[in-house]
This record gives structure tokens, sequence and C-alpha cells, in this order.
């Protein structure tokens, strides 16, 4: 593996895991395209369940281990499962930040394997309507995502799994709204501020979907 490569990395009392850099949104305010969090998290390359394993091998020092980079974790899901199923043996609490819309690209059965091996799901819901939804984040599959997104939190919730839904503040983003969206799911929620600059421009942005 690259030198390069940030696949483990560390903020105050967390360790973060870097999957992939593919995402299915193209979000105006991606910390992608506005400056980042201070570690350079492109990938040459997806890296394997062993080097995943091998960048995370000192886990249980940390409160708790999140699946979060630049891409979306859950286009890759069987690595996903894999990591986490080995990082809960440790008994780490284990949270995976994602966009929610995997149940467009996986079957429940694959997603119930990953939900047994995770204590919360960070879900971006990031807009008060599909149609905000589609301006603001650009998704692959359009209106079809939020829907999604929707979907999947019910799912989570269901099966007993911690659901925290964020959204940033950005412009045309109602928070109130988000919010009791949110309530209504009988999920947590949160605001994330927004992180960078706008007149910031990352190197080889955009990256290859």
């Amino acid at each position: 593996m690259s030198n390069a490569m940030t696949v483990a990395y560390t903020i105050d009392r967390r360790m973060y895991l870097n999957i992939t850099n593919r995402c299915q949104n193209d979000c105006e305010f991606c910390i992608r395209r506005t400056g980042g969090i201070g570690y350079d998290l492109w990938l040459e390359r997806e890296p394997t369940v062993e080097e995943i394993l091998a960048a995370a091998r000192d886990a249980q020092r940390y409160q708790e281990v999140v699946f979060c980079g630049y891409g979306e974790p859950l286009l890759c899901l069987e690595t996903v499962t894999e990591v986490a199923r080995e990082i809960h043996r440790l008994g780490v609490p284990i949270r995976v930040n994602t966009n929610g819309q995997v149940l467009l690209y996986y079957d429940i059965a694959a997603v119930d394997e990953l939900l047994n091996n995770v204590s919360a799901m960070s879900i971006s819901l990031n807009a008060q309507d599909a149609e905000t939804y589609v301006r603001i984040c650009r998704p692959r599959d359009g209106v079809k995502a939020y829907e999604a997104i929707l979907q999947f939190v019910r799912y989570c919730c269901s099966k007993g799994v911690k659901v925290i839904l964020t959204a940033v503040e950005w412009p045309g983003v109602d928070l109130e709204a988000c919010a009791r969206i949110a309530g209504e799911l009988r999920a947590a929620f949160r605001i994330r501020r927004f992180q960078g600059s706008t007149n910031t421009r990352v190197k080889n942005w955009p990256y290859p979907s």
C-alpha cells in the first residue's frame, strides 16, 4: 500500500476508516470541493479488507471506529461488513457515516449482515424534501435517492440500530423541517456546520464515481 494512502485517521478519541473515494452524489457543500479536514484522503485505489484491518490494528484504543472518508463507504458494503465484523469482536462501538442510499444497490440480507455488527448509522438527510435534495446533493439516481434514504432510516430503526440523521447548514436547507422528519422517523438529529471555503477547489475534483 502506498504511503500516500490514508486509510485510518483520527480526530479526538475516534478512529476513522477511509474506504473509497466513490460517491453517487455531487453535493455542493462536499469537503472534497471545499478544502477537506486536514488529512489528504484521496485514495489511489480502494484498500483491501486486510489493509484496512492492518490500519485499524489499535482500534481498541479509541472510543469509537467510524467508517467515513471522502466517498460513500456503503458502495463497498461487503468490505465494510467484513471489517466491521472483526472490529465488533473487539467490543469497539462502530458507526457508519453514509448517504443512506444503500438499498438502491444491495438487498436486505446483505444490509442485515452489516447492521448486526454496528452500533450506529449517521445518515445524511441534508434536505427537507426530494426536490431540494436533488438540487443540492445532485444524486446519480435522482428523486429515488431521497426516497431510498427514508426507507433505510425506517429499516435501521426497525432493527434497533441507533440512527442519527444529519443536515448541513446550507442555503435552501430547512433545518427545522429536517429535525421534524428525524422526529417522525424516531431518529436523532444533528446539524453539521459547513467546513471549508466555497472558493477552494481540491485536486482531482470531480473524482471518478
